[in-house]
């Protein structure tokens, strides 16, 4: 039988227990009382040295999290599947190619791998050390339509990337600086074919009257001018902000994303964007989609009082009050200002 490993790391130590199947209970001990651990424990199908790696790259505070940000079929996978096939069955991306824009770790574009076989898989990211994390877990699945790529810059693309029918942008804009956003936006719609779509998803809504990302929950501090938002949050935030710089929280992704923002950026560009509604899995809009991929997480009156309250305000107002965006923006194939229906 195999025996228990353990693997070491300056704040922590990392219990690997066997189980069947040849997967690992994960759990990690800190040695840092300070230490910020988002997960404690985890089951894994990794071999222990893809676990080192994925250690390694983002420390021991995020190991767990950032293992089941691949294998859990509740998390990113879960997201991924409604924010994409909402709106596309499965044939539409067949013989295709899909760009992971900001892939990081490659958690978001192992799934999409697995979720469409037949799709041309590209992965970028401007990180060496996380595309490293990225290939090692291309490796251990055997991969063999996935290419990953470096980016030059934050807000840049690779010269050989080509054109795409697909981005997606996965918990990735709110970590874009502003002027960042405003320069990357345009230059993926270059490279989108005709027809194609932009998926943003898993970005804080910039509206929100609660932080949820970045401070762990402070309220209002989406409405305050830079200056008092960065007073406000190194001082009440449940998170150790107290040395940290506004742009520190920028990258953070404090600030969120709105889709008037994203549509601005757009402006400038032709055919203009078309901004499209879930039509798939019984939804009728954003709001149905969200409930869809929440309602499993958390207490099921609760999500069903928050649907019902967020289709009144939508009946009121025309705005969609949610914690994050989920989009889908295409790029229409037809001449500007004729529409077609899908």
């Amino acid at each position: 039988m195999t025996e228990p490993q353990i693997l070491r790391h300056r704040d922590a130590r990392i219990h690997l227990s066997p189980l069947d199947q040849g997967q690992w209970k994960v759990s990690v001990e800190a040695l840092d009382k300070d230490l910020y651990i988002h997960q404690r424990t985890c089951t894994t199908s990794y071999p222990i040295d893809l676990i080192q790696k994925i250690l390694d790259v983002v420390g021991p505070g995020f190991l767990c999290d950032e293992i089941l940000r691949d294998e859990s079929p509740n998390y990113v996978q879960n997201f991924l599947h409604y924010d994409l096939l909402a709106y596309l069955d499965e044939e539409q991306f067949k013989n295709k190619t899909l760009l992971d824009f900001g892939c990081g770790h490659g958690a978001s574009t192992m799934i999409l791998s697995r979720m469409f076989p037949e799709t041309k898989i590209i992965g970028v990211e401007l990180e060496k050390r996380l595309l490293e994390a990225a290939q090692a877990r291309a490796d251990f699945y055997g991969y063999n339509h996935l290419k990953l790529m470096t980016s030059p810059s934050p807000d840049d693309l690779p010269a050989e990337t080509g054109e795409v029918h697909f981005v997606v942008l996965s918990g990735v804009y709110e970590h874009l600086l502003p002027e960042e956003r405003e320069r990357l936006l345009p230059k993926i719609w270059k490279i989108l074919q005709p027809g194609g779509i932009l998926f943003l998803n898993q970005t804080p809504h910039r509206g929100f009257p609660i932080e949820l990302h970045t401070t762990g929950g402070l309220p209002l501090i989406n409405y305050l001018p830079d200056k008092l938002a960065h007073w406000y949050a190194r001082h009440f935030s449940k998170r150790n902000f107290k040395h940290s710089s506004w742009e520190d929280m920028l990258r953070m992704g404090i600030r969120g994303g709105s889709v008037k923002e994203i549509f601005r950026h757009l402006e400038s560009c032709s055919p203009k964007p078309l901004l499209l509604e879930p039509c798939r899995f019984g939804l009728k809009d954003r709001l149905d989609l969200w409930h869809a991929k929440y309602r499993t997480i958390g207490n099921p009156l609760i999500m069903r009082c928050f649907l019902f309250g967020t289709k009144a305000i939508k009946f009121l107002t025309g705005i969609h009050f949610l914690p994050n965006l989920s989009l889908a923006i295409q790029k229409p194939s037809f001449p500007e200002g004729e529409r077609v229906d899908r």
